[in-house]
């Protein structure tokens, strides 16, 4: 994805681009089921199994395009803190 400026301001640039690096966390919170009651479902999260290894072959996938990679420990509690340049925020929800 093209999210950082270039020169003339404009989301033009990918991480790749500006040689960046990730962070990536896993977090099954991230979409709960907030439609009925006032507890949160995580009834449809993935199976803690299977959802490693996604994630795993995401972060692989992402260090075989060049990019540097920063973990947590998937599935731990862990204190995460970051600093968040520009007033944008990108929710990906894809099928496919």
């Amino acid at each position: 994805m093209r999210i950082f400026p270039d020169d003339q301001g404009k989301m033009n640039l990918s991480v790749l681009d500006i040689e960046g690096q990730v962070a990536v966390v896993s977090q099954f919170t991230l979409l709960a089921d907030t439609r009925k009651g006032r507890r949160p479902s995580f009834i449809d999260a993935e199976d803690p199994p299977r959802a490693e290894e996604m994630y795993e072959k995401f972060v692989d996938r992402i260090r075989a395009a060049g990019l540097e990679v920063g973990t947590g420990s998937f599935g731990e509690m862990m204190l995460v803190s970051l600093q968040n340049w520009g007033p944008v925020t990108i929710v990906i929800d894809s099928t496919a």
